[in-house]
């Protein structure tokens, strides 16, 4: 297809439209899933969360993210500075990637429009689409950036010049090889279901239903997969019961002891991004993405499927909190066994039987 410059131009000031959006919306989204994870588990453990800075605590946020601000920055002796000062930045960029990956709907602009007397074509690069940017193997691309993410967490143990922060570092490093494997080998089976790594793709072949009312998500027809990659996106964003970069009875914080200000906050922000793209991920792979009822009626396909993609991606993290208020750390002995010794297997026995899943599903 031919696109006059004019075609191009309008569809990278869209695209640039969404990225834009995202930013601000993500830094949004993360403030106040602090909050939302600080009020869920006050509820849970029968107790106040904060409720003093605004209307029911809702400019918590704001006060934590002054208060980073003013405090003093500080570089502590002996530390590699320039590790250290690129740490924060490398993990909170690369889970910020991620999201450029996302599908987050289908179409949510018009792919020919007309403005000004002019009609205009969005379709150059799919700037039309939702989605920053569709890879065709995206699957390839999102393990390769949480890869970088981890050396993130790596740069911030050894560059502190700390001995429990070192270790915080070589266990991120440790879950990351144990747990990332497992991970990307569960999604064997949505490939071989899917035909394509793309993550449009993905969520395009969930939609429809079974016997007329059950979704052709995969997270019921692969239950092992959905599982093995719950508990390996628990493992890989440090989350309890497997947060063991940062435990604070065994190394006081772990890799991020030694920072302060805005250095800290920028961790804090990654946690809390990394925890967001796992569930969104999830969301994608196993829950359908944006597929939901009428989510292609013509007048609403502009925003419904971007409406459920984020109330799902919003259980998956509700999931992760609760989980959070109720299960204790597991040991960091079991925690390597589980990834080497069940999950591993558990993968390869999920792809042996994947084919038998698509045959009777009829999806070979």
């Amino acid at each position: 297809m031919s696109y006059s410059n004019a075609d191009i131009i309008a569809s990278l000031i869209l695209m640039l439209a969404k990225a834009g959006l995202f930013f601000v919306l993500y830094l949004v989204v993360l403030a106040y899933l602090t909050l939302l994870e600080r009020r869920l588990l006050g509820l849970f453990q029968e107790r106040y969360g904060p409720n003093r800075v605004g209307w029911q605590g809702l400019l918590q946020p704001v006060a934590d993210g002054l208060k980073l601000f003013v405090k003093e920055e500080i570089t502590v002796s002996g530390a590699n500075r320039a590790v250290y000062i690129l740490a924060p930045i490398v993990f909170v960029t690369a889970t910020m990637m991620t999201f450029a990956l996302v599908p987050f709907g289908d179409v949510i602009w018009p792919a020919t429009m007309e403005i000004g007397g002019r009609m205009y074509n969005f379709t150059f690069a799919n700037a039309h689409r939702g989605v920053i940017a569709d890879v065709n193997v995206a699957i390839l691309v999102v393990f390769a950036i949480s890869s970088l993410g981890i050396y993130g967490l790596i740069m911030a143990g050894w560059g502190s010049n700390n001995k429990y922060a070192l270790l915080g570092g070589v266990r991120a490093s440790a879950v990351m090889i144990s747990y990332e494997l497992a991970a990307s080998l569960a999604l064997i089976g949505v490939i071989m279901t899917t035909g394509s790594m793309s993550l449009m793709d993905i969520v395009k072949v969930q939609g429809g239903y079974w016997l007329g009312f059950i979704p052709k998500w995969f997270c019921f027809s692969q239950p092992l997969a959905f599982v093995i990659f719950l508990v390996a996106i628990f493992a890989e964003t440090g989350r309890t019961p497997f947060d063991f970069t940062e435990c604070e009875n065994e190394l006081v914080a772990g890799y991020q002891m030694e920072y302060s200000s805005m250095k800290f906050a920028l961790f804090y922000l990654g946690e809390y991004g990394h925890m967001l793209a796992g569930s969104a991920l999830m969301v994608t792979f196993f829950l359908g993405g944006w597929q939901g009822p009428f989510a292609d009626a013509p007048g609403l396909k502009y925003f419904l499927p971007v409406l459920y993609f984020c109330l799902k991606t919003f259980v998956v993290v509700f999931f992760f909190i609760w989980v959070r208020a109720t299960y204790p750390r597991f040991r960091y002995d079991l925690l390597m066994n589980l990834g080497w010794k069940v999950l591993l297997p558990a993968t390869l026995v999920n792809i042996l039987i994947s084919p038998i899943t698509m045959k009777l599903l009829g999806q070979m």
